[in-house]
């Protein structure tokens, strides 16, 4: 049994991995102005001064817009005051522009722009835009490939206190493409992640103590890890929490919970969760299930959203959203 935990708990790590590598830990910061109770006319207010040229004014309107915050979602419109904002020199319309450039929103995707924005905005110590620029190296979108600069900005915001650099930084140490791979350097990293309070540092740490990568194997110490990255809200932590219900691997055997935790992962979108309810549901009795659903519904789990100082593109953001 221990064998099949391993293998699967292998198995997910690398598909983790593989989606890192498609959306990595990509970050966006918004300031977000004081507003009164009438939107429309700070909106209103707003279009007036940055007619005026002013820079300030242009800003802010392109992040309303760009949220969607007291006016329609339109990545095109916030784009527009953006550009006007950045000319300006006004660093967090930079940063915003190389994100919009980078995931082509409301414009052609254009990774070369996203980079000169990036560049901009972290040389005035913008430190989301760092850490964005970093992954560009580490890709090679927009720029030469080189994971050695990318170890280099990642390091630079780790050491900041960055959750998501950290994870990042992390995570050129675990794969070592182009640089040494080194499993404790990469768990001291997520460690610091985790400690931060950040899921998906959470879930990783936990991974690594279940195998016993750069960390000695202990279930219990990942089983806690895994334990705070479900309640912070992060599905795939809560679907691989469900399977230790279901196994009893570090905590008691206990389709119940299991069942809970699956039910948990499914609403939050994590696509594994629904073939093992399918799978659990033909070993459990009709009361069981009735008790799951029934706790299911009563379960206090918080959201794992994104405050307005980091998040990672992998696990959404409020930049990311369809008009």
């Amino acid at each position: 049994m221990y064998s099949r935990l391993f293998s699967l708990t292998t198995c997910l790590f690398l598909l983790w991995l593989g989606l890192l590598a498609l959306a990595a830990d990509a970050q966006q910061r918004v300031e977000q102005p004081a507003y009164s109770e009438n939107v429309a006319s700070d909106v209103a207010y707003l279009r007036d001064q940055a007619g005026r040229g002013d820079a300030m004014a242009n800003d802010k309107l392109g992040h309303l817009y760009m949220t969607g915050t007291g006016v329609s979602l339109n990545y095109a419109e916030a784009a527009k005051f953006l550009h006007a904002a950045a000319e300006q020199g006004v660093t967090e319309a930079e940063f915003a522009l190389g994100y919009l450039y980078e995931h082509g929103k409301g414009m052609p995707h254009d990774y070369r722009k996203a980079f000169a924005y990036y560049t901009s905005a972290a040389r005035k110590g913008h430190l989301t835009a760092t850490n964005n620029l970093g992954l560009l190296y580490e890709y090679g979108h927009g720029i030469r490939r080189d994971v050695r600069q990318a170890e280099y900005l990642f390091r630079y915001v780790a050491e900041r206190g960055n959750p998501v650099a950290q994870c990042n930084l992390g995570t050129l140490y675990f794969g070592g493409r182009g640089i040494t791979q080194n499993y404790r350097k990469a768990a001291e990293w997520f460690r610091k992640a985790a400690e931060n309070g950040y899921a998906p540092g959470q879930q990783i740490l936990a991974w690594m103590y279940f195998t016993g990568s750069g960390v000695p194997r202990d279930y219990a110490i990942g089983t806690q890890w895994l334990q705070l990255a479900a309640h912070a809200g992060d599905p795939r932590a809560q679907v691989d929490l469900g399977y230790l219900y279901e196994q009893g691997k570090g905590v008691p055997l206990d389709y119940v919970t299991a069942y809970e935790w699956y039910e948990t992962a499914q609403s939050g979108g994590e696509q594994r969760a629904s073939e093992r309810l399918r799978r659990l549901s033909k070993v459990m009795t009709k009361e069981q299930i009735s008790r799951a659903e029934m706790s299911f519904r009563h379960l206090s789990i918080s959201t794992h959203k994104p405050d307005l100082v980091e998040q990672s593109q992998r696990i959404g953001n409020a930049f990311n959203r369809e008009p």
